[in-house]
């Protein structure tokens, strides 16, 4: 008899952070750490991980991490995390090596790491409690599923997967080992829900025609967009590529990293004298090479924003021409969809051939809602937990379930930080939670950007800034010159002289009262400009800019 908890930190209701815990007889399980990407109005976040505050609390009792595959919703908080937590890293060859690429990238010693290589042939064992892995099928290689078997049954994680038989060998489902691990009684099952409404993961011969017809016309340079973690488009676009006797340049810094992460370990394939590195360009080389096949690529924003630059000539390896073939193989993801109309626009005014490949026809690499009913089907779980998605993906795969004959009493339908607890193979609680929520990262700060950095940084971008500079004598209690006052993104100075010279006034007033004052108290002087030109700027301009005192102490 098992006393089994099980917990989201990050996943749920989302897209992207996907961070799931197995707490078995005081024995916690991680499984991913991942990250998601900011929306517009989270200013100057890179990006967002889960809060750990509860493992590192509960430290002691962490077995390790368990890393499902490679793509940065599944380890892009592991840098983070490492710095908080030493604990071991379990994952495949090819999510390991790309997992030390991410942490040097970072800067994190590698020294002292434990790094575990797994495969679907690996059992590990902690306590009684057995770890098997199986390979699936994704749009990057060695993806795992991973069961944790415990006395009352198994608890299978199954992010990420689908059941897509044309693929290459390296990217093939393990039917074998999921049928050891099906033959078990399954106590849970952890299920993605990103492509539950979707019926069918379909092939690509749809996506092989239109890619396969642009190259034919195609009569000079080719520039396709990719996302960098997408192995499987860029290898299609490689064998095209090759096909057509056209060479092939790939950018992007990061996609560089992991494409030779790949071909060193055999799962790119790109034939020796195909490649072609580009110089940049100046009055002797333009790259105008009409046999090449440019892959452009990056994470999220990344591709579009180089497009851009490239039609705007202002890219130091590729500019653009109406020569040249566009094929858009990167639909817009959540938070992009402004830049990647915008990057359409700009493409249209200069009278580019652009191929947008609708989103319809990309094949998922997500599990389709007849792939879910597949993994069901084989698992026959006693409990079903949809993870990995919004809540409208969870619901749908709620009611997958519903149409199979499960009742409502054994889909679990959770939220961040909140525990279903089992005991004796059954529900007992679903009550309980724990802390949970968002950690906003910007650039490489330790710490969580603060709501209040947000507000001003929103504020920045709608109402501008103010500056008021002064020279104060504290010694003779005087403004010794005119205050100056600087305009940025607030109003237009010239066209505004009267109401730059009422805050002058302001200030002086305020001014003339705090330093009457025996001593100056120079945070509530600060303070008391910021607060009285504020609320006058705003009776007259209905805006709030940031108002920045910058007051000089002069005295001699």
């Amino acid at each position: 008899m098992a006393r089994i908890k099980i917990f989201a930190l990050g996943g749920l209701g989302e897209n992207g952070k996907n961070m799931n815990c197995v707490d078995v007889d005081n024995q916690i399980f991680i499984l991913d750490a991942g990250l998601k990407y900011p929306t517009l109005e989270l200013f100057g976040v890179d990006s967002i991980i889960p809060d750990f505050t509860y493992l590192e609390k509960n430290k002691n009792r962490i077995i390790g991490l368990f890393l499902s595959h490679g793509h940065e919703d599944h380890i892009g908080a592991v840098p983070k995390l490492l710095k908080i937590l030493d604990l071991p890293i379990y994952g495949s060859h090819f999510t390991l090596a790309i997992l030390k690429d991410v942490l040097e990238d970072q800067q994190v010693s590698l020294e002292n790491l434990k790094l575990i290589e797994v495969s679907s042939k690996k059992k590990l064992t902690f306590n009684a409690i057995n770890v098997d892995f199986y390979n699936v099928t994704h749009s990057i290689p060695e993806s795992l599923g991973i069961a944790i078997t415990t006395k009352d049954g198994v608890v299978v994680y199954a992010p990420d997967y689908n059941f897509n038989q044309n693929v290459h060998k390296s990217y093939k489902t393990d039917f074998e080992q999921l049928a050891k691990i099906a033959g078990k009684p399954v106590l849970a099952l952890l299920t993605e829900s990103l492509g539950s409404e979707g019926s069918y993961t379909h092939n690509s011969n749809s996506l092989d025609h239109i890619l396969n017809k642009s190259f034919y016309q195609a009569e000079s340079r080719i520039i396709v967009t990719a996302f960098s973690t997408d192995l499987v488009r860029i290898q299609k676009i490689i064998d095209i590529a090759i096909k057509y006797n056209r060479k092939i340049a790939i950018i992007g810094r990061k996609t560089q990293r992991t494409v030779d992460i790949a071909v060193n370990l055999g799962y790119l394939i790109i034939p020796e004298g195909c490649l072609v590195n580009l110089r940049f360009i100046d009055d002797k080389n333009k790259n105008e090479l009409k046999d090449a096949v440019v892959l452009v690529t990056g994470d999220r924003h990344e591709p579009f924003y180089m497009v851009q630059r490239m039609v705007k000539k202002l890219d130091r390896l590729i500019h653009i021409n109406e020569e040249d073939t566009i094929i858009l193989m990167t639909p817009p993801i959540p938070g992009t969809e402004k830049i990647a109309a915008r990057t359409l626009d700009i493409l249209y005014r200069n009278d580019v051939n652009v191929i947008k490949i609708d989103k319809k026809i990309l094949p998922h690499s997500h599990a389709s809602s007849e792939d879910i009913k597949l993994l069901i089907n084989m698992m026959n779980p006693r409990y079903i937990i949809p993870v990995i998605g919004e809540y409208r993906h969870q619901y749908a795969l709620k009611n997958i379930c519903l149409d199979m004959g499960f009742s409502k009493s054994k889909i679990i339908m959770l939220d961040n930080g909140q525990i279903v607890e089992m005991n004796n193979g059954k529900v007992i609680n679903t009550k309980e939670s724990i802390t949970s929520g968002d950690i906003l990262v910007d650039g490489i700060l330790e710490s969580d950007v603060s709501d209040v950095v947000l507000r001003d940084r929103e504020l920045l971008a709608q109402d501008g800034v103010l500056l008021i500079i002064a020279n104060v004598n504290a010694r003779t209690k005087t403004v010794i010159t005119t205050p100056e006052v600087v305009s940025r993104g607030f109003v237009y100075m010239k066209e505004n002289e009267d109401l730059i010279n009422e805050v002058i006034d302001i200030f002086l007033e305020v001014s003339k009262k705090e330093l009457n004052s025996k001593y100056i108290n120079w945070r509530n002087y600060k303070n008391s400009v910021k607060d009285k030109i504020s609320k006058h700027l705003y009776r007259k301009t209905k805006r709030r800019p940031i108002i920045i005192p910058v007051i000089v102490d002069t005295q001699t």
